[in-house]
């Protein structure tokens, strides 16, 4: 029989929440760190071309600004492969699939349960709560695994010998064969790729956690709308703190150093 339609033997409902929310976890954690080591890249590079203060103040330690820069565009490609290579333990299929096989996980009476179990109140609101709560469906999750798949083409078609071949196993060292692999990506799709990743976690845990509707909200891609955005905050997505944080303190250090 399906595991769609029934547990395999030895697993409990409480088994496959605990091994879904383990899941999940590892995937925020995969995702938030990509987005992190790729905007982190992107903000340092805008920074410096932006002004010529930052330029100057990062000229005084080329190396290490290079080192930094070096480290954060590999670490970005090897999870960006974690995320999306089917041969990773953790990849975003391994999530999801583990997620459309279960959906007794989703069901009203399991988000009621964890509901109950987390708060000591829930009898005060738990009935109200509960009559707007979704049930998703399987084409919820086809939906979802639209997206995935349309994402994993273009990793696969465009990012992946990048990634195998130059930055986790130096297989192609001929500088022109390099360049052609650079050519392949584009920063504005890399960061649709990533940005993809995180709604989509955001989806899920919403469903898993509160019963919402999983849908894929847009974010803000653009390093420079967030450069020129409100000063640096402690709550928003990796990605935008990330560069706040940089451009806050690229400009307060060449400021100093002037």
């Amino acid at each position: 029989m399906s595991r769609r339609k029934k547990l395999l033997s030895g697993e409990t409902p409480g088994s496959v929440e605990r091994q879904f929310e383990a899941e999940l976890e590892t995937y925020r954690t995969e995702v938030e760190a990509a987005l992190q080591f790729f905007y982190a890249f992107l903000a340092i590079h805008a920074a410096a071309g932006d002004k010529k203060s930052i330029y100057r103040l990062l000229n005084t330690a080329p190396l290490f600004w290079n080192t930094v820069l070096g480290g954060l565009q590999t670490s970005a490609f090897i999870v960006l492969g974690r995320v999306f290579d089917q041969t990773s333990p953790h990849n975003v299929g391994v999530l999801l699939a583990l997620a459309r096989n279960n959906p007794s996980i989703f069901s009203k009476e399991a988000l009621e349960r964890r509901k109950r179990g987390s708060s000591r109140n829930a009898h005060e609101w738990i009935d109200a709560y509960m009559a707007s709560v979704y049930v998703p469906k399987e084409s919820d999750f086809r939906r979802l695994q639209g997206y995935v798949s349309k994402h994993r083409k273009t990793y696969v078609a465009k990012y992946q010998d990048l990634r195998h071949k130059f930055f986790a196993h130096k297989e192609i060292v001929d500088a022109t064969l390099v360049s052609a692999l650079f050519a392949r990506t584009n920063i504005r799709e890399m960061q649709r790729m990533l940005l993809f990743c995180l709604s989509l976690y955001d989806a899920l845990w919403s469903l898993y956690m509160n019963g919402k509707r999983p849908i894929l909200h847009p974010r803000k891609i653009s390093v420079a709308k967030i450069r020129k955005g409100a000063g640096v905050s402690s709550s928003g997505a990796v990605h935008v703190r990330v560069v706040q944080e940089i451009e806050a303190f690229l400009v307060a250090a060449a400021q100093a150093h002037q």
